[in-house]
Formats: C-alpha cells, sequence, structure tokens
C-alpha cells in the first residue's frame, strides 16, 4: 500500500486531507512541523509527500531540499497559498512534482496524488517499455536501468526523460518542456530545465550523452549513427 506523509501546520485541515487520502485506499501519516517531517520520512521513508511551504520551523521548500537529497525517489506535492508563478517555479526547482495552490478541491488533490503514484508505478497503470542503446525504461513500473544497473529517478526526472525518449531526435524547446512536463504555462525564463537535464546526464553516466544541448533551441535525445540500440517500445 502507497504511503503518504502529509505535513501541513493546520490540524484541521491535515486531517480533513488525512482522512481522504485513507478513504482513497492510501497508508498516511501526519506532521506540523519540518522538522517532525524530516524525522519521520527519515526513519520511514514514504512514497509520496503532501508538503505546505508556510511551516513554523522550516521553510517548505528547503525541507523539499533535504527530503530530495535523503530519499531521491520521494515524490512531492506541495500545497500552499503562495500562487505566483515565481513561486511556482521555485517548488518545481527545489524538485515537486506538482504544487496545488490553496483553497484547492479534495478530490483533485486525491486524483493528482493517484495519477503520480500511477506514474511512478505504484497504482495500477499499463506497463510500457521504451529501450534505447544502453537505457531501458519500463513505464508501468517506474523504472529506469543503464547497462542492467536500476537508477533512482525521481518523478519528474523519470517524467522528463520518457518525454524526450518518445520523440526521439526531436528538439524540443524549454517552453515545451516546461507545459508539457512540468505543466506551467508562459514562457517565463528558468534554469529549471536546465538543472533537471545536467542532473539526469549525472544519474544516467555513460547514457547521459544522448542528452543533447541544442544551443538556443532546447533539448532532444539524439538518434544513433552507428550505435546498436534503436528505440524499442
Amino acid at each position: 500500500m502507497p504511503r503518504i506523509l502529509v505535513v501541513e501546520d493546520e490540524p484541521d485541515l491535515a486531517a480533513l486531507v488525512a482522512f481522504n487520502l485513507r478513504q482513497a485506499g492510501f497508508e498516511v501519516d501526519t506532521a506540523e512541523t519540518g522538522e517532525h517531517a524530516l524525522d519521520l520520512a527519515t526513519r520511514n521513508p514514504p512514497h509520496l509527500i503532501i508538503l505546505d511551504l508556510m511551516l513554523p520551523d522550516i521553510a517548505g521548500i528547503e525541507v523539499c531540499r533535504v527530503l530530495k537529497r535523503r530519499i531521491p525517489a520521494v515524490s512531492v506535492v506541495m500545497l500552499t497559498a503562495k500562487k505566483e508563478e515565481a513561486d511556482r517555479l521555485a517548488g518545481f526547482q527545489s524538485g515537486a512534482e506538482d504544487y496545488i495552490v490553496k483553497p484547492f478541491s479534495v478530490l483533485e488533490l486525491v486524483m493528482r496524488v493517484k495519477a503520480i503514484l500511477r506514474r511512478a508505478g505504484l497504482s495500477g497503470g499499463e506497463a510500457a517499455n521504451i529501450s534505447f542503446g544502453l537505457v531501458d525504461l519500463d513505464v508501468g513500473e517506474h523504472r529506469c536501468t543503464v547497462q542492467g544497473t536500476e537508477i533512482p529517478l525521481t518523478v519528474l526526472e523519470f517524467r522528463l526523460l520518457h518525454y524526450l525518449l518518445a520523440r526521439l531526435g526531436q528538439v524540443q524547446s524549454r517552453k515545451q518542456l516546461l507545459e508539457e512536463v512540468w505543466k506551467l504555462q508562459g514562457s517565463l525564463e528558468t534554469r529549471t530545465i536546465d538543472t533537471h537535464i545536467n542532473r539526469l546526464r549525472q544519474k544516467l553516466g555513460k547514457a547521459g550523452e544522448y542528452l543533447e544541448t541544442v544551443r538556443g533551441v532546447g533539448y532532444r535525445i539524439r538518434r544513433p549513427t552507428l550505435e546498436k540500440g534503436a528505440l524499442r517500445r
């Protein structure tokens, strides 16, 4: 059963979210402070964290950064009253997979949680595979392997790699990636994409060479020349 940690300093709201998630079949823990959240998550790592940004002790952005370092595969949904685009970008930059602004629909929150966990292979979904060169991607199980070694990717990193692999050889602009992978509208310049691409390259090791920067345009997975490993689905 997927385990979720709700980090929210308003007890009534935390109880409401936790109740609805339990009704949807999830195991739920709650924390009212950033310190408590870090302690709980470290001792018993959850699959997904719902995180308020305005906590009484530690800023939610910092909590997210620390959690992503300690538990790279955990998914984070930010739940906050901060609604400016700069706040949303800062949330995604810190590693969040989704960003929901208060007031919000509890039903929509539960559906988004289910969608993220489904992409992570934790709740149904039809299995699919993409293989390219040294990389094997199991979309159904949210698994990425390079030369047979599993590479731990966050949900957002996995989604980015899958999006580029599914469009082999096609250049994707930063604006396209923001809209299709991050689900952000607008053309605000940001280093969010560059940062995630660099992290992905590092994690993929030798296979990171497939991620090509097209200067002034965006990114693509380059087509093979003489290498073995055509794209297979």
